[in-house]
């Protein structure tokens, strides 16, 4: 199924109107498995100068390692955001150079310990930029931080969404030469990455001009939206030492604040791709595709244009959609210059 925009969207932020408060993908780790007999959702060019600005330090978060690998530069940060020290691998392009501004991509991986930060560089993701002028920027979002502040943690802070959008986006800003703005800057993900894309991108609606998700929840409410959010409030305890994402019994304004359904007009004027997997045995989509039906539905209800796939087979991140979303969001965004 494939929705395509009809006119051209603008690439000026939208006003929100006022509310009330190769083929190859990721391992196939189950994301929903049953808990106590009811479904539930299991986790789901070496010397590259990149001088042109001063180390930033936003809030207190600063480089505690930096290895430098070429095109793909690592980072390690100590942040109050963090009870440890996360990573972020930064992709950059060919012949990147200080006189240029380039657009950013946001790249955030799923759930489980083998989706972490370094997937997308396993899955090639130097490839399928190559020759292509835009930052891709993939941070460390936990085994199941869900890119959230979460209720409650026993483990010391596990702040990723203060991390990701109050400190790592300006600290990136500050360090490489991008193009600082909402019509520079996207944001894509896989699976428990995908509902952080779309959160990140209504709830800071000035930051993301492009948002993707791939094979990633788009509503925290309804039967299969619920089962999401149990999940995810499930698998956070053991990365939170007993806390909660979402709290028990549910912090309601959080799951509201946190659900793309919610949120409808704040994707209005941006790119939209969504692309979610139909095998029906597969206990990863079986509840993950009911909810992009419903999203999307809302967004063509609401007259905003978007792209949306349904593929054949299960819960990973398929190379030919990957490649279409970065050329999607290179056409996208402003241009390098």
């Amino acid at each position: 199924m494939t929705q395509k925009p009809d006119h051209p969207m603008t690439l000026d932020p939208p006003r929100p109107p006022a509310r009330p408060a190769r083929s190859r993908g990721i391992n196939r780790r189950s994301m929903l498995k049953g808990v106590g007999g009811a479904a539930a959702l299991a986790a789901v060019g070496a010397g590259v100068s990149v001088t042109g600005a001063a180390p930033a330090q936003a809030a207190g978060l600063s480089v505690v390692e930096h290895q430098d690998g070429g095109r793909m530069q690592y980072y390690r940060f100590s942040t109050p955001s963090i009870a440890w020290n996360p990573a972020v691998n930064v992709l950059l392009p060919d012949g990147y150079t200080p006189a240029r501004r380039y657009p950013v991509l946001y790249l955030l991986h799923g759930g489980g310990g083998d989706n972490d930060f370094r997937i997308f560089d396993k899955l090639g993701i130097r490839d399928y930029t190559v020759g292509r002028e835009l930052i891709v920027v993939m941070p460390d979002g936990g085994t199941a931080g869900w890119y959230s502040n979460p209720v409650s943690s026993h483990v010391g802070p596990r702040n990723w969404e203060t991390f990701h959008v109050g400190e790592l986006i300006p600290w990136v800003d500050a360090t490489f030469s991008t193009i600082a703005e909402f019509a520079g800057r996207a944001v894509s993900g896989f699976s428990m990455g995908g509902l952080g894309a779309l959160k990140y991108t209504a709830k800071y609606y000035g930051h993301f001009a492009s948002v993707s998700c791939h094979s990633g929840p788009a509503d925290l409410r309804g039967t299969d939206g619920a089962a999401i959010t149990h999940w995810a409030n499930l698998t956070s305890m053991v990365e939170l030492g007993g806390g909660m994402v979402y709290g028990s019994p549910w912090d309601e304004a959080r799951v509201s604040a946190d659900n793309p359904m919610e949120h409808i007009e704040n994707y209005r004027g941006k790119r939209i791709f969504l692309v979610c997997g139909t095998d029906p045995v597969d206990q990863n989509e079986k509840h993950v595709l009911p909810t992009q039906r419903t999203f999307g539905g809302a967004l063509a209800a609401a007259g905003i244009p978007h792209e949306r796939y349904e593929d054949a087979g299960g819960h990973l991140v398929r190379p030919e959609r990957l490649q279409q979303d970065i050329d999607g969001i290179i056409a996208h965004l402003t241009k390098a210059g």
